[in-house]
């Protein structure tokens, strides 16, 4: 018999399988604080449940776990960056930042990515799947455990594009808000989409209430469709249209990620149609100094973005710049599991021959 993901199930889910199974309903909900609150993965430690539950458990379901690759740390900022193995062989990145305000973790959503921006080393490695709930929460939990602290934000902006993994995401959300669990708002949340429009609409009716960030990247069609492909099936005007729906559906503030591009969209022009295209909607514009990427040839200097945030501000357009963070340890991401994939087919190679 096939086990079931049991992190990946909510409470209700937990109760259906245990009362089908002859237990009683108030269980499920030990088990799921067990997992979500306590955070044991191993049935044989659930002390306050019987050993023949425990064995039964044990017979239904299983737990995705995740095992810290490789971890690097920034003498710099206290950033770290964590190359976790999944179950399958695969790898995805999370990064832990430190802030003044608390501990924020960056997550990843997929093994890869379809998108293909190109400034991004995410999808260089190749697409392989979405990940399961459980997956996406591991790389919380797990972090935690590793590291010792408590993380009071939440960034889906690693590998893998949300909303192409729309419902294994949500599902994850609502895990993590869960009250019975770990009951963390959603406000402090951040979704981070290059623009898939027609699940933005939903993310919309879900009203969760977390942070919508839109990556945008350029005011122009056409440049935008060369450094985004997502732009020639969803254009700015189609995307723009969805932002406004979003914001006016859940009355929160959009933010407009914007890598700034020397040669691409990094001129006075640009930032003149920038603020044209956003002027009068409730958003933020985040300025962000393009990573570097050994596959691409794109590069930024923080002086440019610097002045083309003032260049916005002249226009009224309310813009920061990103604060750099583990700029010594690759923390931009896709890089880590990109060497690592390259490493496997390395050995792989070598075996066969």
């Amino acid at each position: 018999m096939e086990k079931t993901d049991i992190l990946s199930l909510s409470l209700e889910e937990i109760e259906k399988v245990l009362v089908a199974n002859g237990e009683k309903k108030f269980r499920a909900k030990q088990v799921f604080q067990w997992l979500h609150v306590k955070r044991v993965f191993d049935f044989d430690k659930m002390t306050d449940i019987s050993v023949q539950l425990r064995g039964r458990l044990k017979e239904i379901f299983c737990i995705n776990g995740l095992f810290v690759q490789k971890k690097l740390e920034s003498h710099m900022d206290n950033t770290v960056k964590y190359l976790y193995g999944l179950s399958d062989g695969n790898f995805v990145e999370t990064v832990l930042m430190e802030y003044n305000y608390g501990h924020s973790i960056c997550v990843s959503t997929q093994v890869g990515c379809k998108m293909g921006c190109r400034f991004c080393a995410s999808a260089i490695a190749g697409y392989v799947r979405s990940l399961e709930p459980s997956e996406i929460l591991m790389q919380i939990y797990e972090t935690e455990k590793n590291s010792g602290v408590k993380v009071s934000g939440i960034v889906l902006m690693g590998i893998g594009e949300p909303l192409d993994n729309y419902d294994n995401v949500v599902k994850f959300l609502k895990l993590l808000s869960d009250k019975n669990g770990n009951n963390m708002s959603l406000r402090h949340v951040s979704l981070s989409t290059c623009g898939i429009v027609p699940r933005i609409y939903d993310l919309a009716e879900l009203r969760l209430g977390l942070t919508l960030s839109v990556s945008l990247h350029s005011a122009d069609n056409i440049r935008r469709s060369e450094i985004m492909p997502v732009n020639r099936t969803y254009n700015i005007e189609k995307l723009l249209e969805a932002c406004r729906y979003y914001i006016d559906r859940t009355g929160r503030r959009i933010t407009f990620e914007y890598a700034v591009i020397d040669g691409v969209n990094s001129s006075e022009a640009d930032a003149d149609k920038l603020a044209s295209l956003l002027r009068g909607m409730n958003c933020h514009v985040n300025l962000i100094p393009v990573n570097k990427v050994k596959e691409r040839n794109y590069h930024t200097a923080r002086s440019g973005v610097v002045e083309f945030a003032k260049l916005l501000d002249k226009c009224g357009i309310n813009a920061t710049v990103r604060r750099t963070l583990g700029s010594d340890i690759e923390a931009a991401c896709g890089q880590l599991r990109r060497d690592a994939a390259e490493q496997n087919r390395n050995e792989k190679g070598g075996a066969d021959r």
